[in-house]
């Protein structure tokens, strides 16, 4: 049994970057962006509603204050001000969920903080008290042995590991960060090899070709890769096709 999720609402007024109606047809948890690193209330709103009716669970995609480089662009922030963004991003998009008839379901952050958060304690421990100031126990969606979940879990927050089917991985299990070569993964076939490799708890090879464990209970497939709904429900497909119920954890 594993969840599918992908990041959704990236737009921003006029501009549209994912194809959420469609995705939300194939994904389990969709990662809602919260209006830091995109998103805006009218995209938050019509998301929540739109998985709402669907069934799928909501999560806040919480980020660095970061519009214009898409949250991809690492920032120091000093620890007090970032959990209380983070509070702040999750206050917002429960607004809209519940409105919906649903709520906010886990948290997971994006982009230059997700991967931050694998090492950096101060920032992994400011999203920590982020979360617990928005007031429910939520689970955190983030890298396995990162110390963002170690922080997480040591203040009794259930932690879900999570894999991505379209990004490298290093020897050590980490993302290979965008600004390198061959970070992200575009051919659909070795994604969705990658993603039953994964489901199977056969781990991932790396950009070096050494295989690397990967514990997932969540695959993510990226919202804004080109054809991503379709690239979406082919794993989803075939993921069932192999015996793996998906389903969200949330």
């Amino acid at each position: 049994m594993i969840d599918l999720n992908a990041d959704l609402a990236e737009g921003f007024g006029r501009w549209e970057l994912t194809d959420d109606e469609a995705l939300l047809e194939v994904v389990t948890s969709a990662n809602v962006a919260c209006g830091f690193h995109a998103g805006d209330p009218s995209t938050m709103r019509r998301v929540c509603e739109l998985a709402a009716e669907r069934g799928v669970a909501i999560g806040a995609q919480v980020s660095y204050r970061d519009l214009a480089g898409f949250g991809r662009r690492t920032m120091d922030v000093p620890a007090r001000e970032l959990a209380d963004e983070i509070t702040y991003q999750i206050g917002a998009l429960e607004v809209f969920a519940r409105a919906a008839g649903s709520r906010v379901s886990y948290v997971k952050p994006h982009g230059a903080l997700y991967n931050r958060c694998v090492h950096d304690a101060e920032q992994a421990a400011a999203v920590v008290a982020g979360v617990l100031a928005a007031g429910a126990e939520l689970p955190v969606l983030g890298l396995p042995g990162s110390r963002l979940h170690e922080l997480a879990a040591g203040a009794g927050l259930p932690v879900v590991a999570e894999a991505f089917a379209d990004r490298a991985y290093t020897d050590e299990g980490t993302l290979v960060p965008r600004r390198e070569a061959d970070a992200v993964v575009h051919d659909p076939d070795t994604v969705v090899a990658r993603a039953l490799d994964m489901a199977h708890g056969r781990g991932v090879v790396s950009r070096d070709g050494r295989r690397v464990p990967v514990g997932a209970r969540s695959l993510c497939v990226h919202g804004d890769t080109p054809g991503a709904a379709r690239l979406a429900a082919r794993v989803r497909r075939e993921l069932a096709e192999s015996g793996i119920t998906v389903r969200s954890f949330a």
